[in-house]
């Protein structure tokens, strides 16, 4: 394992000793400690920890007693952040089962993929959700669902903007099988013992499938465990933090970052059914938010409100996150504004978020940062698989506590997803990176997305870096498109910041671009765009952008 990083590590100790109890453990003794103790703000209403597990258990009893889940099966949780994501994850584990976090945004055709895979019987839904969910009933494995209004927990103490869903009226359903939440959670029944130990598997997060099919990636308690104790350590939380919610939680970064870390640790989670920059600043504000998780484009959207002031966000002690590069020019913005520097970190749903992060202390811009706990991350050349040494550029591969024990039921994935080097196994990430002399690891791009243009490797992240330094630039996205000439060649998809619409046009930025790059990477053309494809975790679908491109090259010929 390299050590060059650990001059630099921040002051806790540069090992953890992972829990071998379950996730639910966690919430259990933190509900003795604390119960009093607010776990959940949402949009007015306060869920004590004590609340929390009491409605874990029950929701947990009713599982198992009416739905008759069993030991090991997986359970479908498809909804959107809420109290009730937070309750049915932390009630599907306390029944021994193994939580599906599926993404809110998939269709009824998208979704059927998923509940096949895992043979699944039993979920847990959002009503808003339920027209994605019903027609598989016939079609499937699916037999059971319970199904929840977000509005059930609101109060009326909150004068902010609520999101669509979280505002409508709990809806009825009379069909067989179809259990109300409300009611689920009333009826008083009570869960066996709980017996899951490190080893038990505790959740299947699904991969984009932007390579191919989605995969499950098997995570057991210890490996969501390593994560879930390492970012409380490194994010310097304590009970009395408060952690805004803003990354969907059925996702890896937000699921660990905003809702099992500040469980293990007792402090609370104020949060977001849905993305608003007004209700985030609100938020902030009124309840002292302390730490926020988040994406670049998430806080790129978040600074662009002209109305934000420097009082009102003063309680923040840290912002973090990853996902896709943050601009230099956006964090000296942050810096600005809040005197704080955006400590980006780096991971994947096969390592349950993080392998890397900044030292908080001393960050470095558009920076994976350094390996986490007990990491041993190396650079290997993608082809021969030789390791590289320092700023040569090459495939990441990781080993460490989180990485997952392998794809659910992908026996060739998993064959060809691992590396032994020196006696270890490590996890092929995909990720062309490089790290410097001090140990920090630095981005280039996807494998996938890397432009051949005459021959030239153009990585799209580092065009996208230079036209964030352009001021007319909110956002950018770059991908390679056909070219008759080239074979490939580079276009940039730009959002406008609102003084400058109008004002600037895609000439003008392309004229701008040849003096920043070499002749090889400036962009040859360049769109405006007013918003562009994300996925619900904020990041954005450029994969989606190419293809558009592709099909107009089909349409020409």
């Amino acid at each position: 394992m390299q050590a060059r990083h650990y001059e630099y590590w921040p002051k806790v100790t540069k090992s953890i000793i992972v829990p071998e109890t379950s996730l639910y453990n966690n919430l259990k003794v933190t509900a003795l400690r604390y119960p009093e103790h607010e776990a959940i703000y949402y949009y007015g209403t306060s869920i004590t920890y004590q609340q929390l597990d009491e409605e874990v258990e029950a929701l947990a009893g009713y599982l198992q007693e009416v739905l008759q889940v069993k030991p090991d099966e997986k359970v479908l949780l498809y909804m959107q952040n809420s109290p009730q994501f937070v309750i049915a994850f932390y009630a599907i584990l306390r029944a021994n089962a193994v939580v599906v976090p599926i993404n809110p945004m998939l269709t009824a055709d998208e979704l059927e993929f998923y509940i096949k895979d895992c043979e699944i019987k039993n979920a847990v839904l959002g009503q808003e959700l339920y027209q994605n969910v019903q027609p598989l009933i016939d079609r499937t494995s699916l037999k059971n669902l319970v199904i929840a209004a977000y509005g059930d927990y609101l109060s009326d103490n909150f004068d902010g903007e609520l999101p669509e869903e979280v505002k409508a009226s709990r809806a009825l359903f009379n069909e067989p099988n179809h259990f109300l939440w409300e009611n689920a959670v009333q009826a008083g029944y009570k869960p066996g013992p709980h017996d899951r130990t490190g080893n038990d598997l505790a959740v299947l997060p699904y991969t984009s499938g932007t390579t191919g099919l989605p995969k499950g990636c098997m995570h057991t308690n210890s490996t969501v465990q390593a994560n879930t104790v390492g970012s409380y350590y490194w994010s310097r939380a304590t009970t009395n933090t408060k952690h805004l919610m803003t990354l969907p939680i059925f996702h890896v970064t937000g699921m660990i970052h905003s809702m099992h870390m500040p469980i293990f640790g007792g402090s609370t989670m104020v949060l977001m059914t849905r993305w608003n920059r007004n209700t985030a600043a609100k938020l902030i504000k009124e309840q002292g938010c302390t730490h926020w998780v988040t994406i670049s484009t998430m806080l790129i959207d978040f600074l662009a409100n002209s109305e934000l002031k420097a009082e009102d966000l003063s309680s923040l002690m840290s912002i973090s996150g990853g996902g896709a590069a943050f601009p230099k020019a956006v964090g000296e913005k942050l810096f600005k504004l809040t005197g704080l520097e955006f400590v980006e970190g780096y991971g994947l749903s096969e390592t349950i978020a993080q392998t890397h992060f900044n030292p908080p202390d001393r960050p470095k811009m558009a920076c994976l940062g350094v390996p986490s706990f007990d990491v041993d991350a190396r650079i290997i050349d993608p082809v021969t698989g030789e390791e590289l040494g320092p700023n040569e550029i090459g495939e990441i591969v990781v080993n460490g506590p989180q990485v997952m024990i392998g794809y659910y039921n992908r026996d060739d994935e998993n064959r060809n997803s691992f590396i032994e080097l020196a006696g270890k196994s490590f996890f092929r990430t995909g990720d062309i990176a490089r790290y410097d002399e001090e140990g920090y690891f630095f981005i280039v791009d996807r494998v996938k997305r890397m432009i051949n243009a005459s021959g030239y490797k153009v990585w799209p992240t580092e065009v996208e870096s230079y036209l964030y330094d352009h001021p007319a630039v909110q956002q950018a996205c770059v991908v390679g498109v056909p070219d008759p000439r080239r074979g490939e060649t580079v276009k940039a998809f730009v959002i406008l910041n609102d003084d400058y619409v109008g004002k600037v046009s895609e000439e003008e930025i392309i004229e701008w671009s040849k003096d920043k790059m070499a002749a090889y990477k400036y962009p040859r053309f360049v769109e405006f765009k007013e918003a562009f494809p994300t996925t619900s975790s904020g990041k954005i679908l450029w994969r989606k952008l190419q293809e558009e491109e592709k099909k107009k090259a089909e349409g020409v010929k």
